[in-house]
């Protein structure tokens, strides 16, 4: 299987982890020998409820005996993706009532850069340093990152970046600027939380110059960090959030949600200002909304805060300078990239799953499924203090 996978399936680095997949349950990863692998990285942050949440592969079944695709988005009246966009403003405060399904986090990105271009009439769109939105070609204009960009060029004009946290940039923030986009928590960076009421001080200034302020909620959003949205922790309300990940229970999705005043102008002049086919499939919209059921109706938004102090207690090791992030979206940062390789490398060896930050080289990612038992917490890192110990 290796020698077909690097021949015929694209690859994003030269040396991916190439991992012969049997099939996942639960916390657990199991490889075509039987050997079970502690999934303490959950498909990215996506996999909110583990792997083959049997309510989450119920609505899957259930749907899918019903019917998959029938029209393009936003035609037809579809049951599974009305309840998911209802639910959705439910948990969300006043005018964020109106939800855009897409395929991925990436296109809920594009998706909200064309909002805020359509309902502000200006063009300028202000990101953070070190962020990280997605990889297409609008998500990656955002990013500040030139060597990553270099290859693309051009991109997308009038993108201009501020530093997340820094107040005296807010300056820069003008009656020029259509959009604001930040993440709530700084993904690729390092998982960076806002300090001192940043994100509340960014929507006052949106306010005061008629700027849109857009969080990016992908990573932290749908229970991660003790909250159904991040911003929840933070005192601040975004004008469009962006959700991902984690609202799909392991299936690709997106959605920007915004005052069904703004969503109203991407549907005319032109008319379909922004369209999909595939998003707000049935099938997808079922999962997302038995996950999102769970996660509401579980223990699992206060036990993620439960989980972070275990995570801490039990991580405390000299190589470890810190634990950045806030829930089960956190990152301990050792003390040099070389460790953060070895321990990545070597835990998986030992049958525990670890995985690298966008930009941080030093971070080790530890973002585990929701549902994942204290006992498997502790059991995880054991397995990561171990092989620090032997370092």
């Amino acid at each position: 299987m290796q020698d077909d996978f690097f021949k015929y399936q694209a690859q994003t680095t030269p040396h991916p982890l190439a991992m012969e997949v049997s099939h996942a349950k639960g916390s657990y990863i199991f490889d075509k020998k039987g050997k079970a692998y502690l999934d303490f990285v959950a498909g990215v942050s996506a996999c909110s409820l583990g792997h083959s949440h049997p309510k989450v592969v119920e609505a899957i079944k259930s749907q899918a005996d019903q019917y998959l695709h029938v029209m393009v988005y936003g035609e037809y009246i579809q049951e599974p993706t009305l309840e998911l966009t209802k639910l959705i403003a439910k948990h969300l405060p006043a005018p964020l009532e109106t939800t855009y399904l897409v395929n991925s986090g990436t296109e809920a990105i594009e998706g909200s850069i064309k909002l805020a271009r359509r309902y502000t009439g200006r063009t300028e769109i202000i990101a953070a340093k070190n962020s990280y939105h997605g990889n297409t070609m609008g998500s990656l204009s955002l990013m500040d990152y030139e060597e990553r960009k270099a290859p693309f060029l051009p991109l997308i004009p009038d993108i201009k970046h501020i530093r997340f946290n820094s107040e005296a940039d807010l300056k820069h923030i003008t009656t020029k600027t259509a959009a604001v986009i930040l993440e709530t928590i700084q993904g690729g960076a390092g998982f960076i939380e806002p300090q001192n009421n940043y994100l509340q001080k960014v929507q006052q200034r949106c306010n005061e110059v008629g700027a849109v302020f857009i969080l990016d909620e992908i990573q932290p959003g749908i229970g991660r960090t003790g909250k159904l949205f991040g911003f929840e922790n933070y005192n601040c309300q975004p004008d469009i959030v962006v959700t991902g990940k984690g609202l799909g229970g392991g299936l690709p999705i997106g959605a920007f949600t915004a005052s069904n005043d703004m969503m109203q102008t991407l549907s005319d002049n032109p008319k379909l200002g922004h369209i999909t086919t595939f998003g707000g499939n049935p099938v997808i919209a079922a999962a997302a909304l038995a996950t999102l059921k769970e996660v509401i109706e579980s223990n699992l938004m206060p036990e993620a805060l439960e989980k972070e102090q275990i995570i801490r207690t039990h991580l405390n090791h000299k190589h470890i300078k810190e634990i950045r992030g806030k829930g089960l979206m956190l990152a301990a940062i050792v003390d040099h990239p070389d460790i953060t390789n070895h321990v990545i490398l070597k835990a998986q060896d030992e049958g525990l799953i670890l995985f690298w930050l966008l930009f941080e080289p030093k971070a080790i990612r530890i973002t585990p499924p929701l549902t994942i038992s204290n006992e498997e917490i502790i059991k995880g890192c054991k397995v990561i203090t171990s092989i620090l110990d032997k370092l």
